[in-house]
């Protein structure tokens, strides 16, 4: 299938800009292909051979998704090659936005200082290793993976830079780092010329909320897209049929945590509400896009009816009372500067509890842009 002359039959075949900052146009979900691979499989509990990865792959593909994600260190480098392969023998590498990251060390079996970390070193030998990896010439989307708090600014956005100008990376993304130093590096990179980041990586989920305090405003305000991950609480979000079937434990040989379950209950009454075949996975992905414009979620796994549940997700419209539902099972407090006296940012929510807003004349705030819709493309 050619993806450029793909119906849209599904909401994964109808694109969107990546972010106000970078007009690419990708699909609304973006695939993870940490399972894609056989080396973890200890730790992670699942693994995809080859032929497996091919298959999970073509379902996304043939769906019309074109945006990928992986890192230099997946599956100790095998998820990097199954995606090479696959791209090779399906000839679409031009179709797909493919993202990769760079600073976690790659190479178990040779584990040198220099391959690990934000520095120019380490960069230069991951972009190289990737690239051959991955059998292309270029890496749509380099995100830096986390912050390691030894490598400056100026040293970090010069080297991205020089990158982006020979034409091996077309756009910055960040992962995992603090709002502040994203600010400070998109001001550096602004005032130099230099290509910002565009998209940021992070947990993003009803039991995780913190994302919400400080990197989703400032990703309003730099202009950047949120890839989240997480958002299907890393396989903890079950009904309690699934967690018997399990034997009581989850991933990573644990139960369900007290919010866990909690959200679960909420997921499966909202589930039943919307109607038959919508499961947990699927409501998960839709809260996710119904937070915030510019808003991919990462997910992954490595069985078709997996990725199954997760593009129902992407057609399904919640209501404000479904949003309060889900949110209500794990209360959420953003904390000290938002507090009730000083208030909340008008132009995002209504702005309650603001004592400089509510004591001066009546105004109405220019409201943010809004999450997209699911639904057909207009004519």
């Amino acid at each position: 299938m050619n993806i450029t002359t793909a119906t849209s039959d599904r909401e994964l075949g109808r694109y969107r800009l990546l972010s106000p900052s970078a007009g690419v146009r990708v699909s609304p979900l973006c695939l993870g292909a940490m399972s894609l691979g056989e080396a973890w499989g200890a730790s992670l509990g699942t693994t995809a051979d080859l032929e497996a990865s091919f298959k999970f792959l073509d379902m996304f593909y043939d769906n019309g998704g074109n945006f990928i994600d992986t890192a230099n260190n997946y599956q100790e480098g095998q998820s990097e090659r199954f995606i090479g392969e696959w791209m090779k023998a399906r000839r679409n590498r031009d179709e797909i936005v493919l993202a990769t990251k760079y600073t976690i060390g790659y190479k178990n079996t040779d584990p040198k200082v220099k391959l690990k970390g934000n520095h120019r070193k380490s960069l230069v030998h991951s972009v190289e290793d990737s690239l051959k990896k991955l059998q292309t010439s270029y890496i749509d989307l380099l995100y830096l993976h986390l912050w390691d708090y030894s490598t400056s600014i100026p040293e970090i956005m010069q080297a991205l830079d020089a990158l982006v100008k020979a034409g091996k990376v077309l756009y910055l993304g960040i992962s995992d780092t603090p709002a502040w130093i994203v600010v400070k590096a998109n001001e550096y990179a602004r005032a130099h010329g230099m290509a910002q980041f565009v998209v940021y990586q992070g947990q993003w989920a009803l039991t995780m909320r913190d994302l919400e305090r400080e990197i989703l405003p400032m990703c309003r305000a730099e202009g950047m897209a949120v890839a989240p991950w997480g958002v299907l609480g890393q396989g903890f979000y079950k009904t309690e049929a699934e967690i018997k079937a399990r034997g009581g434990m989850g991933r990573y040989g644990r139960g369900q945590s007290a919010e866990e379950k909690a959200v679960s209950t909420a997921l499966e009454k909202v589930a039943a509400e919307i109607g038959e075949g919508v499961s947990l996975c699927s409501v998960a992905i839709a809260w996710a896009l119904h937070k915030a414009p510019y808003v991919f979620p990462i997910a992954g796994g490595r069985k078709p009816e997996q990725l199954e549940e997760v593009l129902k997700g992407l057609e399904i419209e919640l209501t404000p009372e479904q949003m309060k539902t889900l949110e209500d099972a794990a209360p959420f407090t953003l904390g000290f500067p938002y507090l009730a006296y000083f208030g909340t940012d008008p132009a995002t929510g209504d702005g309650a509890g603001n004592f400089f807003v509510k004591t001066t004349a009546p105004v109405k705030f220019v409201k943010a842009s809004a999450p997209v819709k699911p639904g057909p493309l207009p004519n």
